[in-house]
């Protein structure tokens, strides 16, 4: 069904960054709350299998339509640190 080695705090992440939408948005497409997905993030706590389901089911249907990575996912994804905020 789902694989136990998945890093759910990186696939939603990844998921929710790729569609651009904050976590808010993101948790009212999933259908969960705000602070559900914040959780998931952080990994405090993890989704229901039926909702891992639902998140590999998004993850396919990205892939498959080739939506561009942002690049500071990809940079992050080769090991690189995301750039850092300029302080004012």
């Amino acid at each position: 069904m789902t694989d136990t080695n998945l890093d759910i705090p990186a696939l939603v992440k990844d998921l929710r960054e790729r569609l651009r939408l904050t976590q808010e948005r993101f948790a009212q497409k999933v259908g969960v709350t705000y602070s559900t997905v914040n959780h998931w993030e952080n990994g405090k706590r993890a989704p229901q299998p039926f909702l891992v389901q639902r998140l590999l089911e998004l993850k396919e249907e990205l892939d498959k339509q080739n939506l561009p990575v942002p690049r500071h996912i990809v940079a992050r994804q080769a090991g690189a640190k995301p750039p850092r905020k300029k302080s004012r």
